[in-house]
């Protein structure tokens, strides 16, 4: 399974680590210049959540801003709750 969020697509970026010397202008310096940049890789705060997508429940890897902003929709606990919506002829 990608390291991938399900709802937002947030995915695994690259970026640089700059290292920096020197004294910034505003305060009395000539400015800070970059002594070396290394590549690094940002990765997203995934969790695996089990949740319901379209009627379905599935265990699917969310990013945490996605569980926080309400796009993930948990199923309820008790299995009782959905077994008499299918005796009743209903779809989950």
């Amino acid at each position: 399974m990608p390291r991938v969020c399900h709802f937002t697509g947030a995915k695994t970026t690259s970026g640089f680590i700059c290292k920096y010397r020197g004294k910034a202008k505003y305060l009395g310096g000539i400015g800070i210049k970059t002594t070396s940049r290394k590549k690094r890789t940002f990765m997203p705060n995934l969790q695996n959540v089990t949740t319901v997508v379209d009627g379905v429940i599935l265990r699917v890897k969310a990013s945490t801003r996605a569980i926080r902003q309400g796009l993930v929709v948990k199923p309820i606990k008790r299995k009782f709750a959905y077994t008499r919506r299918i005796k009743a002829g209903e779809s989950v």
